[in-house]
């Protein structure tokens, strides 16, 4: 297993997997959030590409509309 930090929680992770892939999977797919990973943002436009890796840290955002 490869085990990532996100938001300070550890995630077990069968494969590598892309940003978009994980964000599918935390159920945030669709959603606009901000990322950072290990320290620096990462541009929507890049989560397909983004490659997740064992050892890395991911803060994620998701941004809601209030009234």
């Amino acid at each position: 297993m490869n085990t990532i930090t996100v938001n300070g929680i550890e995630h077990n992770l069968a494969d590598e997997t892309t940003l978009s892939d994980l964000l599918v999977r935390l159920g945030l797919a669709g959603r606009p959030v901000v990322a950072e990973l290990n320290g620096s943002a990462v541009l929507p436009r890049t989560f397909g590409e983004t490659i997740i890796r064992p050892g890395d840290k991911l803060e994620l955002i998701a941004i809601c509309a209030g009234g």
